[in-house]
């Protein structure tokens, strides 16, 4: 293990090394020591002695807040940093009611399977008999099933097998539900946006599934720290929650560094490449026996990161040691590389946030973050994987070209010692509440005056609307005369809907000469990633689109030996269908309301690797696509544009760059990614009559986002002016108002016009 000090000049060395001059800046995160408490009364003589025999001695002061809550049967959510116990602090109460009790149950849930797996491997550690732990979900085999519903008193599984295969199952699973104690919900602070809002629907239909059992099982989340942990924990629940905040775990110094690729065009901004960046350090790392974990914002980085890195260590027996890892991979592959990473065989991973989550990996030395993760919460969890054992560790911030990415690191300060964010969930969304009131009365008939006890205010008339369709009917329960409504079509419900994404179903991706699964990828994003002639990366091999099936979703793929890559081009309109509030910013007028939004993929565009630059544009012909959402946007006067002094030819660029840094400014606001915003802007709006900028929800019916951009509208744009004014570039680049997303290839762009407006309205 290395000190701080020598991170430290080691990154110094990499730096004048690559001769990219590209480390900025390094900040110290100082060791902490534990806290330490008593518990009393003491533990069971059982945990007592398996807790020694793994040296254990003691428990840090959150550890034991939680599980004295627990005891008392009391709702918690445990909200402390990375490698901080949470397991241990629910493991203990929940292992402690089995032994008190051989008939208590407690069902896990983990939003993926690989923690799941992990979280098996702690409580078999305990190797006590009377615990008979399992997981169940899409991995477990057929022949195997039967055997976890009957004897597994702990049962780990996800959101998507509860909702799939438990709850419509639940008279096969009678004795979990009549004696289910404890339901832990690990990982709480991903149950946002859509996934969440869709997670939280589940929960209450477990609750209502457990209560007619005769069950009121006590609920447990841990979560990463955010803002507001207690008031997720509720709304996802629908309880009152207690929150352990404190945290008493010990931790090593860590270096931060922060790190920009270099200018490749100063007029320009032009930056070389994060990807190359990133493997370069890691080879680097690996090559002085460092294990490292890159994490990146998309499957194509973390496949050529890998690829990258595999190529540039001196030594040639460590490309062996460095795989990426990401969703869509088969669950023998994923497994394989978690197997690898937690021996210690493997010195170098490139992955997506599937690893960002609380799987115990062992011994990491370093962290390489391939961009700002979008949230300070993100960041802190992923750069905090590092150094898991209190020893010193290093994480580095890589920017990408994106303006939070820019403005995090000329201001780290800000980065280090801001808040964390809030997470967002909204489970009285319509489009989501809809097919959740369905799955509820198809499980069990819901009466009139559960449907409120169970999903909250404002799903009565959900529910009429249902009843309206004819998805719902009404009957008396048996012997009574009391209304209840059921599901009356023939086709269960909830069968074709994907909790984590915006579309329904996913596409297959599948070569198409043998057949092979390579992966999948959701409905919301097919159309720009697995269009016909895109380039697919999988385990570091090219393939391209040559089929997309839109009937079957399935993308059929050959191997390719292209040098270049794809990007997908869309068009976009909005109309505006409610004002929900308005007030004024500055010189400006903001609105938040309901729009709705038509995107269409209409063409891709093959850029060289080597250079970026655009060797054709290649149409498409593919459906429309339509959102009914929230935005919030505001409006530029003639006054305020002539104050601004922009001229008519340059007022559509103006806004355009406006919308983009915008956008990329949103996240540091709003728990959320820049992929789940979209904008539109406009010279002249056929809702407004004026030059109007929207940003709006990528979630079908929003999920709090654009409502958060107009509750703190003046501190956002202020944000926005900021970034792109102090960017170096003279026209406009990545790190300001260029978009990686934009369906119109940043054209028209006018930097210049976007501070003029931005300026004028906040004077």
């Amino acid at each position: 293990m290395r000190s701080a000090e020598e991170y430290e000049a080691l990154l110094h060395k990499i730096s004048s090394e690559l001769e990219s001059d590209g480390l900025l800046s390094v900040a110290r995160v100082a060791a902490r020591k534990a806290v330490t408490a008593r518990l009393d009364p003491p533990l069971a003589a059982p945990l007592r002695k398996r807790l020694a025999a793994m040296k254990l001695r003691s428990l840090w002061s959150h550890q034991i807040e939680a599980i004295e809550a627990l005891r008392n049967r009391q709702n918690t959510i445990i909200a402390t940093g990375t490698a901080s116990g949470k397991s241990l602090a629910f493991n203990l109460p929940v292992m402690e009611s089995v032994l008190a009790d051989p008939k208590s149950r407690a069902l896990y849930l983990y939003p993926t399977k690989a923690l799941a797996q992990d979280q098996l491997r702690a409580l078999r550690g305990f190797a006590l008999p009377q615990i008979r732990a399992a997981t169940y979900d899409g991995d477990t085999p057929t022949d195997e099933r039967t055997s976890v519903r009957k004897f597994a008193n702990i049962v780990l599984s996800n959101p998507d097998m509860l909702h799939f295969g438990i709850l419509p199952r639940h008279t096969q699973w009678a004795e979990l539900f009549a004696n289910l104690t404890y339901v832990v919900v690990d990982e709480a602070h991903v149950l946002r946006g859509i996934f969440g809002s869709h997670v939280g629907c589940i929960l209450r239909r477990l609750k209502r599934i457990a209560r007619h059992y005769g069950a009121s099982p006590t609920f447990v989340m841990a979560s990463a720290t955010i803002a507001n942990p207690r008031a997720l924990a509720e709304r996802l629940i629908g309880e009152p929650f207690v929150e352990v905040t404190d945290d008493g775990a010990p931790r090593g110094e860590k270096i931060v560094a922060f790190w920009n690729p270099p200018l490749v065009d100063e007029k320009e901004g032009a930056r070389g490449s994060s990807n190359w960046e990133a493997a370069r350090l890691m080879s680097a790392f690996v090559d002085e026996d460092i294990r490292t974990i890159a994490f990146a914002r998309s499957r194509k980085s973390a496949e050529l990161v890998a690829r990258y890195a595999k190529d540039l260590v001196k030594n040639d027996d460590n490309a062996a040691l460095i795989r990426p890892y990401r969703a869509g991979y088969l669950a023998s592959e994923r497994r394989e590389i978690e197997q690898e990473l937690f021996t210690g065989k493997l010195k170098g991973v490139s992955a997506t946030t599937a690893l960002e989550l609380g799987i115990d990996v062992g011994g990491l030395d370093a962290i390489v973050l391939n961009g700002f993760p979008g949230t300070v919460s993100a960041f802190r969890q992923q750069a905090g994987r590092s150094g898991r054992a209190a020893e010193d560790s290093v994480a580095v911030l890589i920017g990408q070209d994106d303006p939070l990415d820019q403005y995090y690191l000329s201001h780290p300060d800000i980065l280090l010692s801001k808040p964390f964010e809030t997470a967002l969930v909204d489970t009285t969304n319509p489009n989501i509440l809809r097919p959740h009131l369905g799955c509820a009365a198809f499980e069990l008939p819901i009466g009139a005056d559960e449907i409120e006890e169970t999903f909250g205010e404002g799903a009565a008339p959900v529910a009429q609307a249902m009843l309206d369709d004819s998805e719902l009917g009404v009957r008396k329960a048996r012997g009574t005369r009391t209304e209840r409504l059921h599901w009356k079509k023939q086709q269960p419900p909830g069968t074709n809907l994907d909790i984590r994404s915006l579309g329904s179903g996913s596409f297959s991706i599948v070569e198409e000469q043998t057949g092979a699964l390579l992966g999948t990828v959701d409905s919301a994003r097919a159309f720009h990633q697995v269009h016909p002639g895109a380039i697919y990366l999988h385990q570091g091999d090219n393939y391209e689109v040559s089929v997309l099936d839109l009937g079957s979703r399935v993308a059929l793929v050959v191997p390719s030996k292209a040098d270049h890559f794809t990007q997908a081009r869309e068009t976009s309109d909005i109309k505006v269908i409610e004002v929900l509030n308005e007030k004024s910013v500055g010189e400006a007028i903001f609105y938040l309301g309901r729009v709705i939004v038509t995107e269409q993929v209409v063409a891709f565009v093959r850029r060289s690797i080597a250079t970026g630059e655009t060797i054709e544009i290649v149409d498409l012909d593919l459906p429309p696509q339509t959102l009914v959402t929230v935005a919030f946007w505001y409006t530029a006067g003639p006054e305020l544009v002539t104050r601004a002094g922009i001229a008519e030819k340059d007022l559509p660029g103006s806004l355009h760059a406006a919308e983009h840094a915008g956008i990329g400014i949103l996240p540091a606001f709003a728990m959320a990614d820049r992929w789940d915003i979209g904008g539109v802007s406009t010279a002249l709006s056929a809702d407004t009559g004026l030059p109007t900028v929207f940003i709006y929800d990528g979630y079908p019916g929003g999920v709090g986002i654009a409502e958060r951009g107009f509750e703190k509208a003046a501190e956002h744009l202020t944000a926005t002016l900021e970034a792109v004014r102090f960017c170096p570039c003279e026209s406009g680049c990545p790190s300001c108002v260029q978009s990686p997303k934009c369906g119109n290839g940043n054209d028209p762009l006018d930097k210049s016009g976007a501070i003029a407006l931005m300026t004028a309205i906040l004077s």
